[in-house]
């Protein structure tokens, strides 16, 4: 984010395309809080004491994937988004449960003040993030007024066996591997690419990912990210199948928004979770988009965002008029 920026990140700043700019140069405040004594990096946009909005990335990302988003979510709303723990800037644990991560969700949002509102937060969540926010779901329902889960990897049984037969299943790097210095910027960039393997529609925001992803240390660059989050939790690993079944049964209001070119969640996709009884949803398609919809097709995506969280917020007015 633009706080940190350094010579090089606003020499990238100055690439950006001219309507991108304000978006990523506009009031943000970047902070730290203690997380059962792991410090999560976090930043937020909009005023504290609007209706809240909390945001989390995907695997191996960071809170800057929503940087050109956040901003136009941020009018009227108080919008955080936060490093997971073992990812950007945020500190490192011994384990990474599923449990940890929930954990970790709720502070973040009481410790900013999500929860101090009449409403309560709604979370948007990408891929990984998607399967947290689940499971944040299931366990405290109660705390969140909705979750919109933004292409989170969803099959059919079938689909997904053949869809791991040919590529890697998340997280299959060897977690006891630590991560290599490259010697300059320019060799540790040349390596960062995104999973699924895509092009994206705003080659600037792969450009601003991987800059932040990366930190200067003796001997070179190195990737943020802690190695240890390779090491599967079962009971996350346990979930990837029944992920259909555990967005229809995710308790509470939700929506599901995905690419309509992706690779983890598609049309069948979509039409499965409506065969499962998914019929009280919606789940919107962003047209051009894969997986990263966020650097892909920002604009869209904010489209969609806004459309869901228009109707809730209607929706609770003519519920509180009744």
């Amino acid at each position: 984010m633009h706080p940190a920026f350094d010579k090089r990140g606003a020499d990238l700043l100055a690439a950006a395309p001219e309507w991108l700019a304000p978006l990523m140069t506009g009031p943000v405040v970047q902070g730290q809080i203690d997380a059962d004594g792991c410090s999560i990096n976090y930043f937020e946009w909009g005023k504290r004491g609007n209706p809240p909005l909390i945001l989390l990335h995907g695997f191996l990302a960071h809170a800057g994937c929503w940087a050109a988003i956040a901003p136009s979510l941020a009018v009227g709303r108080h919008v955080v988004a936060y490093d997971l723990s073992g990812m950007g800037d945020s500190g490192r644990r011994e384990t990474y449960t599923v449990e940890d991560r929930v954990a970790e969700l709720m502070e973040v949002a009481r410790q900013t003040g999500q929860f101090d509102h009449a409403v309560k937060p709604v979370i948007v969540a990408h891929s990984y993030g998607g399967s947290v926010t689940l499971s944040a779901l299931e366990q405290h329902h109660d705390a969140f007024s909705g979750a919109i889960i933004c292409d989170l990897m969803a099959m059919r049984p079938e689909t997904l066996a053949r869809h791991f037969k040919r590529n890697r299943r998340p997280g299959s790097q060897d977690p006891d591997r630590p991560n290599k210095v490259y010697p300059d910027y320019e060799a540790a960039r040349g390596r960062y690419v995104l999973s699924p393997p895509q092009e994206a529609g705003v080659p600037y925001l792969v450009d601003y990912m991987a800059y932040h992803s990366l930190s200067q240390v003796a001997g070179g660059w190195r990737w943020k990210f802690d190695p240890e989050v390779f090491r599967r939790d079962p009971k996350m690993e346990s979930s990837w199948q029944r992920t259909p079944e555990r967005i229809i049964e995710a308790p509470g209001r939700k929506a599901v928004i995905y690419g309509e070119q992706s690779l983890l969640f598609n049309a069948d996709s979509a039409a499965y979770l409506r065969e499962l009884g998914g019929i009280d949803f919606p789940i919107i398609s962003v047209p051009q988009a894969q997986h990263h919809l966020m650097l892909d097709q920002p604009v869209a995506m904010i489209a969609a965002l806004r459309s869901v969280l228009e109707s809730w917020t209607a929706a609770d007015c003519r519920a509180s008029s009744d």
